[in-house]
């Protein structure tokens, strides 16, 4: 495929630098909320920002956790005029682990509704987790913004997380990823924030003026 965008003139080293700053305060927050709700402290790790086309987000991402045999994922969509999708990915496993983050033990009855426990234990914690991140962002940025109600899959494999049809294959996307840890506990993922060129415009404008505060 032919594809005639440059890449390097839709976002600056400048601009990626203060979007990274953003998402450094952000992830404190979303952090400091978790550790309120669940009294315990999530490691996040030194954002990453790329920019890419959208037909490449798919192998992108299962590059990104090729180390995961299977996953659960939580994707939450979100509206406004910084708008995309975020995806919370955890490794095989770790559903039951969550739920004691909940009950505060680590012993578990083997039964069918452990399923549904982890299912809305995964959507409380991606509501917490993606709802502080992104809404930190956007509140840096001065935006408002609307959530979908999160989707949870439960061990499903690492390939097709993302959809191809999730953006236009020919535009582009920028992702946002931090790898996180449960301290204390042996759980870990990936959280990634995607949004589309369709917010491109107002991003950057919206990230020179959120710099211009400091200068």
């Amino acid at each position: 495929m032919v594809r005639n965008k440059n890449t390097k003139e839709m976002i600056t080293a400048e601009e990626t630098d203060i979007l990274q700053e953003i998402m450094n305060i952000a992830f404190g927050r979303a952090a400091s909320d978790l550790a309120e709700y669940i009294d315990i402290f999530v490691i996040l790790s030194v954002p990453y920002v790329k920019l890419l086309h959208a037909a490449d987000l798919p192998p992108y991402i299962s590059k990104e956790i090729k180390d995961y045999d299977k996953v659960s994922v939580v994707e939450q969509n979100f509206w406004g005029k910084f708008k995309g999708n975020a995806f919370l990915i955890f490794p095989s496993g770790t559903g039951k682990k969550m739920i004691s983050l909940f009950d505060g033990g680590d012993e578990f009855i083997e039964s069918d509704p452990i399923y549904e426990m982890e299912k809305e234990t995964f959507r409380e914690v991606g509501n917490i987790l993606i709802g502080a991140c992104v809404g930190k962002i956007a509140e840096l940025l001065g935006d408002v913004i609307t959530y979908s109600p999160p989707r949870v899959v439960i061990e499903k494999s690492h390939r097709g997380i993302v959809s191809n049809s999730l953006f236009d294959p020919d535009n582009l996307a920028i992702v946002l990823r931090t790898l996180f840890e449960f301290n204390e506990k042996n759980i870990s993922g990936f959280l990634f924030i995607v949004t589309s060129q369709e917010s491109f415009a107002w991003l950057k404008t919206a990230l020179h003026k959120f710099l211009e505060q400091y200068e």
